[in-house]
């Protein structure tokens, strides 16, 4: 849990809005004396906010991460079971009465449990408590699956805290039953990171993405800045983030 207290920590120091929060605050505090400095990071702050919460970079930079197409019906023939990945918890939900799932993870839990019903194909769905609660982000997505679609997951796994937890927690459940390839569901955005961390762990990877971005210009809107643009780039640097530090995490592992 302190090793993803820090990493959570930096990303949000290097990504943005923090990143362009504290560039403008040095921009302030040096201008007094070193003026050309002090505009120069003002005006990059104001660029880069700009930039990033439009759509159209948004779509660029979450483009850029998708390794795959929407999935083929027919490669569903090919694997042995479909494992979705958790996106977040709403902890200690007031409507619910407890911890449910995001939106990011119920996207993707509404995307499996139709691969599942079209394949007939196991579900495994994997996720922890990052941050603490109740109960691990895989007992919601089992609980969410029996009570909602009147499913039931052959694996559980509940301890994961990241990705890479993901795949080196998951794997060992899949083998003991003889899975050798899976069905990756997760955003498009997120297959990049994830695909190869449970190919490491030996397991053949079907990709199964969901929310492919669109990069072109349809009005003017496109080109003006939204919460949803800056979400979107948020998405996307804290993914090629990610896959920077688990290259890192390998080489020095």
């Amino acid at each position: 849990m302190t090793a993803w207290l820090a990493t959570t920590f930096v990303s949000l120091v290097l990504l943005p809005p923090l990143s362009l929060v504290i560039l403008l605050a040095a921009g302030l505090l040096v201008q007094r004396r070193r003026r050309r400095l002090g505009l120069s990071l003002i005006g990059l702050a104001t660029a880069a906010l700009y930039a990033l919460s439009t759509p159209w970079a948004g779509g660029v930079l979450l483009k850029s991460l998708e390794i795959s197409t929407p999935l083929d019906p027919a490669r569903l023939e090919t694997a042995d079971a479909i494992v979705v990945l958790g996106g977040g918890r709403r902890l200690d939900d007031a409507e619910y009465g407890g911890d449910t799932l995001k939106g990011i993870s119920l996207e993707r839990l509404r995307y499996a449990a139709r691969l599942h019903r079209e394949s007939g194909l196991p579900l495994l769905v994997t996720g922890g408590k990052p941050g603490g609660g109740l109960l691990a982000e895989g007992r919601i997505m089992q609980r969410i699956l029996e009570d909602e679609y009147g499913l039931s997951p052959r694996w559980v796994e509940d301890a994961a805290l990241t990705t890479w937890d993901n795949a080196r927690l998951s794997s060992p459940l899949l083998r003991k039953d003889g899975v050798r390839r899976i069905v990756l569901v997760t955003h498009s955005w997120h297959l990049r990171r994830a695909v190869p961390l449970f190919e490491a762990q030996g397991l053949e990877v079907v990709p199964a993405g969901i929310q492919f971005s669109r990069t072109r210009v349809d009005d003017v809107f496109d080109l003006l800045p939204t919460p949803a643009g800056l979400r979107d780039s948020t998405f996307a640097l804290h993914e090629w983030l990610g896959i920077l530090w688990y290259k890192l995490r390998s080489i020095f592992a």
